[in-house]
């Protein structure tokens, strides 16, 4: 078995368990071999579309300068939204089908059109985007103790979990995302703030990133797909049974409720 199959078999095997593993980079992926990760990502993506798994979007991640320094990148990430990673906006989370969650704020956006560019423009992106939405991601980890590295992330489907859209559309006409403040609220304080210029300049610029990267793949960005366009402020770790409130300025709020007891 090669390196790439064994450990997408370990990452398959801490989803389906809720049992984390060690890390993989080193031992099963060269420190630094990004594309080897994309390999191991979409193997898991294979097996999980013929297990009936259905495709519906992409989430970014990495779009923060800051976090791109701390892993010792220079562009983000992506990894693969599936139609069973949604969750309807303050429906309760079962904190059981969680490992190690964090949330964080971010701009989805709603595609109209195929992106199928191998260039593209934000101008492509704003023709070809329906609505935009607040929300939340659930970030998880299949790496123990989120002891992870650039390559263990994009491996591990780039540290998803679930997400949460909010319910009222509005188009790129309503709002400047780049101006876009955005507070996290738990129990009415303040745990993550941010806006939207934090994320690449603007999260335009994010989604035409993912667009050209999808297309040069051979996967491109499809009309009707959702896209998570990368986080507004710093992510925060999940408290069970506790209520968490994204407000962007412009486009409203979403929520993320979780039940109480203990994340797998």
């Amino acid at each position: 078995m090669s390196d790439v199959a064994r450990s997408a078999r370990l990452l398959r095997t801490a989803y389906e368990t809720h049992t984390p593993v060690a890390p993989l980079r080193g031992d099963l992926i060269p420190v630094g071999d990004v594309d080897a990760a994309y390999q191991v990502q979409q193997a898991q993506v294979a097996e999980w579309e013929a297990a009936g798994r259905r495709r519906v979007g992409a989430k970014i991640g990495l779009t923060s300068s800051a976090v791109q320094q701390a892993f010792g990148v220079y562009q983000p990430d992506f990894g693969v939204l599936f139609a069973d990673m949604a969750v309807p906006d303050g429906t309760e989370i079962d904190v059981g089908r969680l490992l190690q969650p964090r949330v964080e704020a971010e701009v989805a956006f709603v595609l109209g059109a195929d992106l199928p560019f191998t260039q593209v423009t934000p101008a492509d992106v704003i023709r070809a985007t329906d609505h935009v939405l607040p929300a939340i991601e659930i970030v998880d980890s299949r790496i123990t103790g989120w002891d992870i590295s650039i390559v263990d992330t994009v491996a591990d489907n780039a540290s998803s979990g679930l997400f949460v859209l909010g319910n009222q559309p509005r188009t790129l006409a309503d709002v400047d995302l780049r101006l876009a403040g955005m507070v996290l609220e738990h129990a009415g304080e303040p745990v993550s703030v941010g806006a939207g210029a934090a994320c690449l300049g603007n999260p335009v610029h994010a989604v035409a990133w993912l667009a050209q990267t999808l297309a040069g793949a051979g996967t491109p960005l499809a009309a009707g797909d959702i896209v998570l366009s990368g986080a507004l402020g710093p992510m925060v770790p999940v408290t069970a049974g506790a209520t968490y409130e994204a407000r962007i300025s412009g486009l409203g709020s979403v929520r993320a409720c979780f039940s109480p007891g203990e994340a797998a």
